[in-house]
């Protein structure tokens, strides 16, 4: 057995950077950490993923019925954000955004806890990762990219390590990018596998959605993780821009 993590610590160094907030002041970052995962005996969803998977992809109908769906608010913010480091969001879509496109027909499924993050990201319009708390080397950061930190993918079948753009919005650890485009593409690295016992997860929030908005996603979120085994613990943390001095 594993010796249980410090998920108030491990939060408690997250971070991050002041050029990141001068980019976007209005981000705010809404951190989970969770310990005591049952891994999942098959891959085989159950049926209160089945049942949260349904009610996203009626949410992702219903929020497009009246219009694009670049259009949608928070959508719209993180095409800008993305613009404003360099990215064009048209060609690498956020990942709230790519999975609105697909939602509207069918949601992807890939595992027990990626396909709940996944269904709250499209419940709760805002878009939300999750990476695997034992695979990380050091804390979270969110930064500038300097263009030196390696990112492992998948391109035609095979491993491959890329590297971010210069100035590109980036999660990271000390061995590399978690997450490219601030929340574009996961690293196969600390991905979420069906033996994910600890795990991070990332709620990413610009002005288009409220604090209390972000807290309910949260609060939905920590709700299904809870009942992933018999002693599950959670801790979060919150991290937004500084406030200025009066």
């Amino acid at each position: 057995m594993t010796e249980p993590r410090d998920l108030d610590l491990i939060l408690s160094v997250a971070s991050v950077d002041a050029e990141v907030f001068e980019l976007r002041p209005d981000y705010r970052a809404l951190l989970i950490a969770i310990d005591g995962i049952v891994p999942s005996a098959s891959t085989t969803p159950d049926a209160v993923v089945d049942a949260l998977i349904e009610r996203a992809e009626s949410a992702a109908r219903e929020a497009v019925a009246t219009g694009p769906i670049e259009d949608l608010a928070h959508i719209a913010a993180w095409r800008e954000a993305y613009r404003q480091f360099g990215a064009k969001p048209q060609r690498t879509r956020n990942s709230l955004e790519a999975l609105m496109r697909r939602a509207e027909t069918a949601m992807p499924r890939v595992n027990r806890l990626t396909d709940i993050y996944n269904a709250i990201s499209v419940i709760h319009q805002l878009p939300l990762g999750g990476e695997d708390l034992t695979r990380y080397d050091g804390a979270p950061q969110l930064r500038r990219a300097v263009g030196d930190e390696p990112f492992d993918t998948v391109a035609e079948g095979e491993t491959v390590i890329e590297y971010p753009e210069v100035g590109e919005v980036v999660w990271c650890d000390d061995a590399g990018v978690t997450c490219r485009r601030w929340n574009w593409r996961q690293a196969r690295r600390t991905a979420l596998q069906d033996e994910t016992t600890s795990a991070l997860f990332i709620l990413d929030a610009l002005g288009a959605i409220t604090d209390a908005e972000l807290v309910a996603a949260a609060d939905e979120l920590v709700h299904h993780l809870s009942a992933l085994g018999p002693e599950v613990r959670i801790a979060r943390r919150i991290i937004n821009a500084p406030t200025s001095p009066a």
